[in-house]
């Protein structure tokens, strides 16, 4: 018998907020239904309820024609939900075998755990994944695209597994881990399983999704067959209004500076020595597969990770960063691709969160808070950077993640910097913030500042860039301006490190 998932009239609200509004449709054992909407139309709000993090205020939701009520994750895992969520929801400190079988250790025949049988267990699901990885490896030793797979192999390894959702899964993925992924998914698809696959990349909901369900402003809007309508009409659906090309319709900065950051043999216990310039009004663009040094290089240059060789020179003055707190202090800030470990203060409101670098200026020299300055702060911020919030003192754990990020920049925007470094800024927003974010910084080089952007998205590194620099291997290995580039040559340097002419 085919499994059905089915949605009643599900309600969610939020002080100030309708996060999701009388949402009904089904999904199907044996395909792939992919979700797709702007950030705050509801997606990760209905797997929240479908996995017990959020209760509905309305509605019911059912399996196989039985109604479910499922008050905690634990609940849920139970009846075979599983969800694997944007963020990750491992433990840094344990094992990969120990994150796999978390709760359900194999044990001996005295009630011991077995630690060797839990690795050969989970070395089977690695051999599966294809993965070069040791089932005895701690967690935090991984890097971030295979600290994802453990977290998706944890809800493989599950043997009463009736649904799978999938947020966000290969945000920090190479292109061989995608397909990888992409194999799993094929395999639950072929057993029947119920696969819900949220992402904001069409090319990959052409890949692997059989039906598309589009939400928009908390409300289902109707489900489609993958090709059954355009990607521009997807999108007009998903936005309200027809993008275009939303890179040709860029006012793109025509007055690009002198050099206003040179960075020469820089290198750190992560990266090689690496040069480059910066100019005024410049988005340099940095390409690269995963792992290939991009944002350890940045991290040297602002003091997060220790230079081991090199200078780094700001409008021809030699600086010295020691630290990030030092890099701010000479005008050189970094928004980090980790948007939930390293960017937000997760207890703190939208207006704590704008202002916690604008701390020292906007205390007296009592160190006794403004609260007037604070304010007017983050109202800036807010208008400025057209953040979608109740109020100021909304948590901003819960707004959606392209406000979230528009949070960090307007934070980091706020101490007026001179080179605004940001790593993977659109990972995870959906296609209409992404084209906000993408006129933001047209608007920020405009000003003059110098921006350095971190992208593993190739349309985004070739449609905002004035110039693209491409590492392989922790190295430099070749650059390109943006009138040159096209996707052959960036492949060809990001893969064998040449230039293909």
């Amino acid at each position: 018998m085919e499994s059905i998932l089915e949605f009643k009239n599900i309600s969610k609200y939020f002080p100030g907020v309708i996060a999701l509004d009388d949402i009904s449709f089904k999904a199907y054992g044996g395909e792939v239904l992919a979700f797709v909407g702007e950030n705050g139309a509801g997606k990760s709000t209905l797997l929240k309820i479908l996995n017990g993090d959020y209760q509905p205020n309305k509605g019911d939701y059912l399996i196989d024609g039985v109604s479910k009520h499922f008050r905690s994750p634990h609940e849920a895992i139970e009846e075979g939900i599983s969800v694997i969520y944007q963020e990750r929801q491992i433990l840094l400190e344990l094992s990969v075998a120990e994150n796999i079988y978390l709760g359900r250790m194999p044990t001996n025949k005295i009630g011991v755990i077995d630690i060797g049988q839990a690795n050969k267990m989970a070395q089977k699901i690695i051999d599966d994944f294809g993965l070069p990885i040791k089932p005895q490896t701690k967690v935090k030793d991984l890097s971030i695209a295979y600290q994802q797979m453990v977290e998706i192999m944890k809800a493989y390894s599950r043997e009463n597994l009736k649904v799978i959702c999938f947020d966000e899964p290969t945000a920090s993925l190479s292109d061989s881990e995608i397909e990888c992924l992409f194999e799993i998914i094929r395999k639950l698809k072929r057993e029947g399983k119920i696969v819900i696959y949220v992402s904001h990349r069409m090319d990959e909901l052409q890949q692997i999704a059989d039906k598309i369900a589009i939400f928009k402003d908390g409300r289902y809007i109707r489900t489609v067959a993958n090709g059954e309508i355009t990607q521009q009409e997807l999108i007009k659906l998903m936005v309200g209004r027809d993008l275009g090309d939303i890179y040709k319709n860029l006012d793109r900065n025509k007055e690009i500076g002198d050099v206003l950051l040179d960075v020469r043999n820089v290198s750190s216990d992560y990266v090689k020595a690496n040069s480059f310039q910066l100019r005024k009004g410049e988005v340099l663009g940095f390409s690269g597969l995963v792992g290939a040094g991009r944002t350890e290089l940045m991290r040297a240059i602002i003091g997060a990770d220790r230079m081991r060789t090199g200078e780094v020179y700001l409008e021809g003055k030699k600086i010295v960063n020691r630290s990030p707190k030092e890099a701010m202090k000479n005008d050189i800030v970094l928004v980090p691709e980790d948007r939930k470990m390293q960017g937000i203060l997760a207890n703190l409101s939208v207006q704590g969160n704008i202002n916690i670098s604008m701390l020292d200026k906007n205390s007296n020299k009592f160190g006794v808070m403004d609260r007037k300055k604070e304010q007017a702060v983050a109202a800036q911020g807010i208008q400025e950077f057209q953040i979608k919030t109740p109020s100021p003192d909304k948590k901003i754990l819960e707004l959606s993640g392209g406000n979230q990020q528009k949070c960090i920049v307007a934070r980091w925007i706020a101490t007026k910097p001179k080179v605004l470094i940001l790593d993977e800024p659109t990972k995870g927003i959906d296609v209409g913030a992404k084209s906000e974010f993408y006129q933001m910084i047209c608007s920020f080089a405009k000003q003059g500042l110098g921006i350095i952007l971190i992208s593993s998205e190739m349309p985004e590194i070739m449609g905002l860039c004035d110039r693209i620099i491409a590492m392989r291997s922790l190295k430099i290995v070749g650059e390109i301006s943006h009138d040159e580039a096209t996707e052959d040559k960036l492949l060809s340097m990001e893969m064998i490190g040449v230039d293909a002419q």
